[in-house]
């Protein structure tokens, strides 16, 4: 009777579609682990092609690259070294499926099928996938494994059914998203099942950044009284040994534990993940944005920074007649701390030549006119040197619309469309106290804290703040995050104690800046709903007054 197994989880980042790069990589991992003796490897949900694929799964021939990789996978197995569990999509009868393959000796040993499809969130599996049926242990080296996926894990049903069929240890495939909080989430759930089952649980998850996603990795192992017995570093990659020791009781788990990044520190980690596997992953080799003295672009610059090292990173002051002398110090402050070049280009001359060719313009108009001439500098700068554009706009600001379409919108990525003003200012704080793991910018304090204590202002004319159009951020916050986080109605929010007219402002500036979302660059998503997939409202809609 086997009492003693090796499972190592690959926790690696797919490129989505590389399908013979992924699984070169997993073959890697292999002999990394069968150097180290390991039983089985185990690889994540979808980790063959990259997790979500959205239609990318139609595509002809597709599913036939993925069904030839999982033969060469299968065939690797052949000289008895480390069985392979990998996850992967198949077609069946005209069906696809989300799926587990276990691998050994030479061939498919078997197939388990997810049984919940998750939707909603950044989820819309149901439209391509078909549910699998309630799965049977698999016997593997000696053990009969539960393969769930994701989803299946938080219902109870599935892991209860492997239990009665004779499950000794769930492997759970998982290709779950970043959001501050979840990590915890996830810990919990496992718990809940390994307690109520008395089964112990691997949870193998995904990292790496895919659009407006980041997977966090955060792998770990429970037992059955629910104490942790393992847990990946999050935000990297890692191929990790968990023991599996079986007695009297049944099989208990044992490994490295690695305390979790926390709060702020976790969303920094995910930000820089996003932009570096965004700007890696599209083939861009650095990125420029436009540093203006304020905080949000200090953030970014320094996030970028972090994420792809100052020499990638390029960054142009482009002041007008209202830009403040404040700013000026501080953005080339800023540059020299951060170690990346500042470039210098004035927009007086350009705003002259346009109020002349325009005659007649309303003041929005002019100051929107600053905003697109300085995208279209920073535009006209990535098609001349191949950089991609980083956005600095925050979720704040895009809830509201207090951002111009073609002007500080421009741009392929958006770092802080998922941050919270507040969060801003705290992140940077954070930032100037800590190095976050990882990181390839300085330590120390880079942020100058004028940048951080100075009221917020786009400058856009004389004597402009932010407070000028909309509440002090932390109302605004808490009343945005009420309309678009909880979903909640106005009067909810009024109830609650908010001043009415401001409810109904913000909601009105909600609805009417849908249309501008939706033409927004993708960010990485750090809340329970961020923008986008998570947030799916139609551009044009009658005004829904309290049910908004």
């Amino acid at each position: 009777m086997k009492t003693r197994l090796l499972c190592a989880i690959a926790q690696l980042n797919p490129m989505l579609g590389a399908i013979e790069e992924n699984m070169q990589k997993l073959l890697n991992a292999r002999t990394e682990a069968a150097a180290q003796k390991a039983d089985i490897i185990l690889a994540p949900e979808m980790y063959l092609t990259g997790y979500q694929l959205d239609d990318l799964v139609l595509v002809e021939g597709f599913l036939e690259r993925v069904a030839r990789a999982i033969a060469t996978l299968a065939e690797a197995t052949a000289d008895g070294a480390s069985a392979i569990i990998v996850g992967a999509p198949r077609i069946e009868a005209g069906r696809i499926y989300n799926s587990a393959f276990v691998l050994d000796g030479g061939v498919v040993v078997a197939v388990r099928d997810k049984v919940r499809m998750a939707m909603g969130s950044v989820f819309d599996d149901a439209r391509h996938f078909t549910h699998g049926g309630l799965p049977e242990p698999v016997a593997l080296r000696g053990c009969a494994l539960g393969l769930p996926i994701c989803e299946d894990l938080w219902h109870a049903d599935v892991i209860k059914h492997l239990a009665q069929k004779g499950a000794e240890v769930v492997l759970c495939l998982n290709g779950s998203p970043f959001e501050v909080g979840k990590a915890d989430a996830r810990v919990q759930t496992a718990v809940a099942r390994a307690v109520e089952n008395r089964l112990p649980i691997i949870y193998a998850n995904l990292v790496g950044g895919q659009d407006d996603v980041v997977f966090d990795g955060g792998s770990f192992g429970v037992n059955v009284d629910g104490h942790l017995a393992c847990y990946l570093p999050d935000f990297t990659e890692s191929v990790s040994l968990v023991q599996l020791n079986k007695n009297a009781g049944g099989w208990a788990l044992s490994g490295a534990v690695v305390k979790p990044t926390e709060s702020l520190g976790a969303m920094w980690r995910c930000a820089v993940l996003g932009i570096r596997d965004y700007v890696q992953k599209n083939g861009f080799e650095r990125v420029v944005l436009g540093l203006s003295g304020g905080i949000d672009s200090a953030l970014v610059a320094t996030l970028a920074v972090d994420a792809l090292g100052a020499d990638a990173v390029d960054a142009v002051m482009m002041p007008s007649p209202f830009t403040s002398q404040d700013s000026l110090d501080d953005a080339e402050t800023l540059a020299k701390n951060l170690g990346i070049g500042l470039n210098t280009i004035a927009i007086d001359a350009s705003m002259n030549a346009l109020d002349k060719a325009l005659g007649a313009c309303s003041d929005i108009a002019k100051e929107n006119l600053q905003s697109r001439l300085r995208g279209m500098i920073l535009m006209a700068i990535s098609n001349t040197t191949g950089a991609l554009v980083l956005t600095t706009g925050n979720k704040s600001e895009y809830a509201v619309g207090y951002a111009t379409l073609y002007g500080d919108m421009c741009g392929g990525y958006a770092p802080l469309m998922d941050v919270w003003k507040t969060q801003v200012f705290a992140l940077a704080e954070w930032r100037n106290n800590h190095l976050p793991k990882g990181s390839l910018g300085a330590e120390g304090a880079l942020i100058p804290e004028r940048i951080i204590t100075k009221p917020p202002s786009a400058e856009l004319r004389a004597g402009q703040k932010d407070s000028d159009s909309l509440p002090e951020y932390p109302l605004l916050d808490a009343i945005m995050r009420g309309l678009v986080e909880d979903l909640s109605a106005p009067k909810t929010l009024i109830e609650a104690g908010y001043a009415a007219e401001m409810v109904h402002q913000c909601a009105r500036l909600l609805k009417n800046s849908e249309f501008k979302r939706q033409q927004a660059a993708p960010g990485p998503k750090m809340t329970p709903r961020a923008f986008s997939r998570d947030r799916r409202f139609p551009i044009t809609s009658a005004s829904i007054g309290d049910a908004q």
